[in-house]
């Protein structure tokens, strides 16, 4: 079941999409976790190749409740995404987490965010200073955002920036508040402060993101984490062998740490 919902930030209305595990009307509440989707740089919630549309609907079998947004700017959601800030984007996030765990049903112990690419390096960062995260995915996360992003849009339009000018990327207007925010962050330092467990997963055909971060990740994690690294996938995971590999790595890591949830509650009830 998939329902759009506005979440608002700011004065902006922020769209998503949310979706319900059939269980979800006949079952008691406070029992399904919670899933939220981070979407990379000037991308959306539908995802390259329907990557975060046909993730949802995998995760929704499992049993849980999955949100997928559109930052502000992107998608369909309000504003220009680039006047956001790196702040912002993380802001953002955790105003959908509010709205994620406010939801009837859901089991607030049990709060995972999946990040892609710009937005792994978001999740991981919001992940290591919300309490409420209790998991973390990254798929061909950022590790560098000012280096990643400055490659990605180029040296040229990025000096164009530094001279406090606004350029076209791809028919997104980005401005030097956008970059600049982008110096002030290392989301491979800062994941070290998240208490929760992660899964990094990287392609190694990736060739926007270098999949050398995943291990990057995994040492500043140590035993919280467990790093997946696929053959031949690219940045999207587009071909179908590569998402298959990409989702049923997650769900059996999303089950297998619900269950070691479970089992620590009764433990401690």
């Amino acid at each position: 079941m998939d329902i759009a919902k506005c979440i608002h930030w700011r004065g902006l209305k922020l769209r998503a999409s949310l979706h319900f595990p059939a269980a979800y009307n006949t079952h008691p509440k406070g029992i399904f976790p919670l899933i939220i989707i981070c979407h990379g740089f000037t991308s959306s919630r539908i995802g390259v190749d329907r990557l975060f549309v046909k993730s949802a609907v995998q995760l929704e079998r499992e049993g849980n409740i999955v949100v997928r947004f559109d930052y502000a700017g992107c998608g369909e959601s309000e504003g220009q995404y680039g006047e956001n800030s790196f702040d912002d984007l993380i802001e953002q996030t955790q105003t959908v987490i509010t709205f994620g765990t406010e939801l009837p049903g859901v089991d607030r112990n049990q709060v995972t965010l999946i990040g892609h690419s710009l937005g792994g390096a978001v999740a991981a960062i919001t992940a290591a200073k919300d309490h409420r995260v209790k998991n973390l995915v990254l798929w061909s996360a950022v590790g560098r955002p000012y280096d990643d992003i400055s490659a990605i849009v180029g040296p040229a339009e990025c000096d164009e920036i530094e001279k406090s000018r606004c350029i076209d990327h791809l028919g997104y207007t980005l401005t030097p508040k956008f970059l600049e925010s982008l110096k002030r962050f290392n989301p491979i330092e800062k994941i070290a402060r998240f208490n929760g467990h992660a899964l990094i997963i990287h392609g190694t055909g990736d060739k926007v993101i270098t999949s050398e971060y995943a291990k990057h990740y995994v040492y500043s994690l140590k035993e919280k984490a467990e790093k997946t690294l696929i053959q031949g996938a690219c940045h999207t995971f587009s071909t179908g062998p590569h998402f298959d590999q990409l989702i049923n790595r997650t769900k059996k890591w999303m089950r297998y740490r619900t269950s070691s949830e479970e089992r620590m509650a009764k433990k401690t009830s």
